[in-house]
């Protein structure tokens, strides 16, 4: 089963921003789509690609662990008008060096849900830009955005113990995932750092968590992105 949205054309916003610009793709003017109601609707999976970076948006999951991971969580959604949700399941932690496809492979099992139908709604974050957008400061509702990501059905949280760390950020990576860790919420970690290593980065609470929560994945191999430039 295919999740579908459609346009409505009064709504304004990211939604409304993102929809326009797959209709404006397809060759279909936003402001007449709303009169030919013959096209084809939006799918969830066009709705995701206006969201994921440029690079990752054929990302394609091909590792038998995160194929696996992926028909595991949309067996186990909740059934629902327009396909099943997303439910509680187990989390990948996806390691390995620099250059070895990690984030294309978590991007790629965020599309491998959606292509199977599964209703969901999703956030994605690295590391570093997580701690930029809590960092307080005047104005902003940093622990208003911390629930936001803590209870959102699906996080993508990308290049795990990259960034500086302190006792503010150990402590915010900690809330983050002992929320998802107690509630069994799926989460898509990566990280450069070989597992062993892990404790000494982030702690002695996360490293537990994540050693419970979450299903290993290991990739190897050379820096692609060096290898790409070299030839």
């Amino acid at each position: 089963m295919t999740a579908t949205l459609t346009r409505a054309p009064q709504r304004v916003g990211p939604l409304a921003d993102r929809l326009n610009g797959i209709l404006t793709n397809r060759g279909i003017d936003p402001a007449a789509a709303a009169e030919e109601p013959e096209h084809e609707p939006v799918t969830a999976l066009e709705l995701a690609d206006a969201r994921i970076p440029a690079r990752y948006r054929c990302a394609l999951a091909d590792h038998s662990q995160i194929t696996a991971w992926a028909g595991q969580i949309a067996r186990a959604g909740r059934p629902g008008p327009g396909g099943p949700g997303i439910a509680e399941g187990p989390s990948l932690l996806i390691a390995g060096p620099t250059g070895t496809g990690k984030t294309y492979q978590a991007y790629g099992a965020v599309r491998a849900l959606l292509s199977r139908g599964v209703r969901l709604r999703w956030e994605a974050t690295t590391s570093a830009d997580l701690h930029a957008r809590l960092r307080p400061r005047a104005g902003h509702d940093g622990e208003r955005d911390l629930q936001a990501l803590a209870r959102c059905p699906l996080l993508l949280l990308d290049d795990l113990g990259a960034a500086k760390t302190s006792e503010w950020t150990e402590e915010l990576t900690y809330r983050l995932i002992n929320h998802r860790y107690e509630h069994m919420l799926p989460t898509l970690i990566t990280t450069n750092l070989p597992t062993a290593e892990l404790r000494t980065a982030l702690g002695d609470r996360v490293a537990s968590r994540l050693a419970e929560m979450t299903e290993r994945v290991i990739l190897t191999g050379p820096d692609r992105r060096r290898t790409a430039q070299a030839v």
